[in-house]
This record gives C-alpha cells, structure tokens and sequence, in this order.
C-alpha cells in the first residue's frame, strides 16, 4: 500500500490557520457592505444638513438655500428642447425674429426658477395637533405655516415620503396659517407622520423646488370599537345614594329607550311588548357610583377583541355619563368620568403589547 504526503507549501509552511470572516466573504458581499456602509453615511450626513427638523416647542428654522433643491420638471425639459429647436432654426435661417422670441423665452425660464425658489424660501414650520382616532380611519395631522414675508405663497405641495398618503396642496398667506396631511391609520398604536417632503412648481410648472422636513408628530389610534354587547356582569358596578335621574336603583321615575350595554334587568318588558320598542326603567334613586371593565371578563377572546370590546364599553359608559375605571394585565386606571378620562383609557388600549 503507498502512502501519500500532502504538501502544504514551501519550506517551513504548515497547515493554513483559521480564515476570518472578513477574508471568507466573497467578492461581492464585501463591496456590498461598504457600499451600504458609505450610503449610510452619505444619508447621515444628509440628513443632518438639509432635512428640516421641527422642534414641537420652538418650531423650525426658515427654509433656506441650503434645505431647498431646484430641478426642471418635465415640462421644463420639453421647453428647453423646444427653445433648442427654435434657436437652431433661427440661426440656419438668419431670422433675427426667431432669436428674439428664443431669447425672450429662455430670459422668462431662467427668471421663473428664481421665482419658484422664493415661493418656499424664507417658510417657517410648526407642528400642530393630531386628533386621536379609531383603527381603521383617517388620521389628519395639522402643521402651521409661518410665512414672515408680505407676500402670498402660491401652491404648496406637502405629502409623504415613505408612507402613502393623501396630498395636501395650499397656499400660505402672510402670517400663520394651517394645512393638514392625512394618513390611512390601519392598526391601533402611536401613528407617527413620517417624513415629509414641501415642494412647488409656482409659477410657470418649468421647475419644481422641493425641501424635506421632519414633523415629530405622532397621532393615537384607538383599537376598533366592538358591535354593542351587554356589561360583563350585573354586579360590576356599585350604588351609591345619590346620583343623576336614570341611573339609579332607587324609586321609579319614568320610561326611557333602550341603549346598547344597558343591563336587562331594568327593561320592562310588560311596555316593550305592547309597543315592540324596547323601553328602560327610570329611577331616582342612587346611581352607578363605580363601573369596572375588567380585562379578565373577557376571557375566550383573542387580544385584539378583547381591545375591541373594551373599547366599546368605555365609550359606552362614558356616554351614559357614568364613573368607570379600567383594569389590564399590567396596569389599572382608578374610577373616574369626563373626556380626559376616556382619552386617557383609549390610549392605554392603543398602546397595550401585543401588535
């Protein structure tokens, strides 16, 4: 039987150690990695210069010639072919009327980019408010304009970057003004605007001059309220002594329509099935003094519908004008009543975990 030596090399050499990482990669993956290292940077840097951050307390710097960029549109391209032809022509026909017109035109071209520059030089931004919504709505972020020239800012073009959305177009007047952007809010959570982009092609459309800004502004989406259903138990509110005429379980006052969540115990079905409308039992006596909506009632629900119902419940109770309080897995929000309280609630449903 022969045997074989295997030869590593030269004099000396010995087995090949361990190759690293870096030297493993191939070719390709290397060059890729410092490519997405160097785009990173340039975005960084990029960022850093000439995207118009908005401070929610003091507002944002005025734009100026180092936010703003100006670039022909496509009509400006075509104008400028066009102004080609006709100066070509021109000259291979002596036509000094050709020239003119061709002269003429492109001094109009050259004074219209200066004209679209100055309709977004020298604007100023605030970020406004975001009203809370439900899953499944529109949310509509407000943003101020601050125009501190004296004159009128014609046709301003403000719509998202990365997120698809409704594009809000308006004019700045002197002094403050208002535009909404809008957004499709499909899940529950804190929505944020993203970044914007405020462009205008005033006044001939030869030109477009755009600026990206960063708003910071964030809206509240409330889970989807539930179809009505009744209150997890009879027994999840107590009585006091006194309270509002209705609400109570003290002496019979009169007749009122049914509402969804209103507990059965207190329709009187002897009326309801004279008229076929349900109709509710009045007293006026002591009123619900506490209501609680328990996550652990709901127990055979997935998150989400649980979310939902509770949901339902809190706009329910709140519109019966009764005090209620909230409790989750991981927090309790005490007994209480009014619009503070019920935002308050909606939100810790909004931005329970678990999406």
């Amino acid at each position: 039987m022969t045997s074989r030596t295997r030869v590593w090399g030269g004099r000396g050499s010995g087995p090949p150690g361990p190759v690293s990482e870096a030297t493993a990669a191939p070719p390709d993956a290397r060059r890729q990695g410092v490519l997405g290292s160097a785009l990173r940077e340039i975005r960084r840097r990029f960022d850093a210069t000439r995207v118009l951050r908005i401070d929610p307390a003091a507002g944002s710097p005025a734009l100026d010639r180092s936010r703003i960029f100006v670039l022909p549109t496509r009509h400006g391209l075509t104008f400028a072919v066009l102004l080609l032809v006709m100066l070509l022509s021109s000259i291979n026909y002596n036509n000094s009327l050709g020239l003119l017109l061709t002269f003429l035109l492109a001094g109009l071209g050259v004074v219209s980019i200066l004209h679209t520059y100055h309709n977004l030089a020298g604007l100023a931004f605030r970020a406004g408010r975001a009203a809370p919504v439900f899953a499944g709505q529109t949310a509509s972020f407000a943003l101020v304009v601050a125009n501190g020239s004296g004159g009128r800012r014609w046709g301003l073009n403000v719509r998202g970057v990365e997120r698809a959305g409704a594009e809000a177009v308006a004019d700045a007047p002197p002094g403050l003004s208002s535009v909404a952007v809008e957004r499709p809010a499909p899940a529950r959570g804190r929505q944020p605007l993203g970044r914007l982009v405020i462009e205008t092609r005033f006044p001939l459309g030869l030109f477009r001059a755009w600026a990206y800004m960063e708003p910071g502004l964030q809206c509240v989406v409330y889970p989807t309220p539930a179809p009505p259903r009744a209150w997890p138990t009879d027994g999840g509110y107590g009585t006091a002594d006194s309270g509002e005429k209705g609400r109570g379980h003290g002496d019979f006052s009169g007749l009122r329509a049914y509402r969804p969540g209103d507990p059965t115990r207190q329709i009187h079905w002897r009326i309801s099935a004279r008229s076929q409308i349900l109709w509710m039992k009045q007293f006026g006596g002591g009123a619900p003094a506490e209501l609680w909506l328990d996550w652990d009632d709901l127990s055979g629900l997935g998150t989400e519908a649980r979310l939902s119902q509770l949901c339902r419940w809190a706009l329910d109770a709140q519109e019966s004008g009764w005090s209620w309080g909230l409790r989750l897995p991981d927090s309790e929000i005490g007994v209480a009543s009014g619009a503070a309280h019920l935002h308050r609630c909606l939100t810790a449903l909004a931005e329970f975990p678990g999406r």
